[in-house]
């Protein structure tokens, strides 16, 4: 196999950015796309000139494609996936893996009984900028690392978002919405890990939507709003992490900081694959911009599926694991449980630390490989 053969479930509106950049990779074809409303599968499919426009039951059913882009709406990932894994495809999901821990062991289980890859977003830490923050730290230059702090503060989607209810159901929250973003660049930077504890709060039990066109609708608010954990890395670093819809203006605090031995980095905002990462050694008075040393500064979602189509063909690990997925989705669960407890939460899973990219790399290995 030379080619892998892909196609997207979920045409809204994140699927522009995949379809627009998959279709880019000579060793990536998107060959098909459904979605539960056939006319904005087709409408996707006749923008990005895709062969085949279908319903979810036709595409997992077709022989030629080997790997699923399962872009559908949280709640519906796992169905998707369990059944494109059924179907002997590989699958790679948009954040969050699943919902449900249940359904990520599902997941992970049937993958390895049919011996196939499982990918989850974001892809956000295969980046330019994190990339660039994650060789800085490999190259020693802050010494060990020690802690880590991460802010994701925010007023809430109310106040833009056309539909905001599901942020405030059961599944949603800042914790379940942006967490993955920061705790898969938390897990690439620092590795996987061990123990959470947490408190959690919903500071408004009603939400009065201000953007149209349900401007004025009433929500009952059923997540908590308000999340702030302590994190124990196996590495022995010590991370805490923020992430809120009930603040009113954003913090000056930069998204991501690492403290090390030997100085302190700047990481950024891990929604983005563009810089600027700043360092400030022992010794020196101010943070100093590092120049980027790695492609894809710009939106460049998608490069997680091309890094997973390489490893299809080749036989590699990928980076932008299922196990990975996991690993943040239980955290993201932990930091709940701790707080509805009041104890530790003991992480029952790990995962392997990415392994950082080359320098200058790109989609696919053309020098080498293809």
């Amino acid at each position: 196999m030379s080619i892998v053969k892909a196609g997207i479930v979920g045409c809204g509106n994140i699927s522009s950015i995949y379809f627009q950049n998959c279709t880019t990779f000579d060793h990536l074809a998107i060959v098909a796309c459904a979605d539960l409303d056939l006319r904005r599968a087709q409408t996707q499919g006749n923008k990005y000139n895709i062969p085949k426009a279908c319903t979810v039951d036709e595409l997992l059913q077709d022989q030629e494609i080997d790997l699923v882009i399962n872009l559908t709406i949280p709640k519906a990932h796992a169905e998707v996936c369990l059944k494109a894994l059924e179907a002997g495809k590989h699958v790679y999901t948009e954040k969050p893996l699943v919902v449900t821990m249940e359904e990520g062991q599902q997941i992970l289980e049937k993958a390895k009984e049919k011996g196939l890859l499982v990918g989850s977003a974001p892809d956000t830490f295969l980046g330019a900028g994190i990339q660039t923050a994650i060789q800085v730290i490999e190259k020693g230059e802050i010494g060990t690392p020690i802690g880590a702090s991460a802010f994701m503060i925010g007023r809430g989607h109310e106040h833009w978002h056309p539909d905001p209810a599901f942020y405030y159901d059961v599944g949603g929250g800042p914790m379940f919405d942006m967490g993955p973003y920061y705790l898969t660049a938390l897990t690439a930077l620092l590795g996987p890990m061990i123990r959470l504890s947490g408190s959690t709060r919903i500071s408004y039990p009603e939400r009065t939507i201000l953007s149209q066109p349900k401007a004025g609708t009433k929500l009952e608010v059923k997540t908590p709003t308000h999340i702030s954990g302590v994190i124990d890395f196996a590495s022995g670093a010590i991370g805490t992490i923020t992430t809120s819809f009930d603040a009113f203006g954003r913090s000056s605090l930069p998204p991501i900081e690492i403290y090390g031995s030997e100085g302190t980095l700047l990481v950024p905002d891990p929604n983005t694959f563009h810089g600027p990462v700043k360092i400030r050694k022992r010794d020196e008075h101010e943070f100093v911009e590092v120049p980027l040393t790695h492609h894809y500064d710009e939106n460049s979602r998608g490069i997680g599926v091309a890094e997973m189509a390489e490893a299809i063909i080749y036989g590699e690990k990928h980076r932008a694991s299922g196990e990975m997925g996991y690993h943040v989705l239980e955290a993201m669960h932990g930091f709940h449980i701790a707080s509805s407890t009041g104890s530790h939460y003991q992480m029952k899973s790990t995962c392997h630390k990415p392994d950082p990219l080359p320098a200058g790399h790109r989609f696919p290995h053309v020098e080498t490989k293809i």
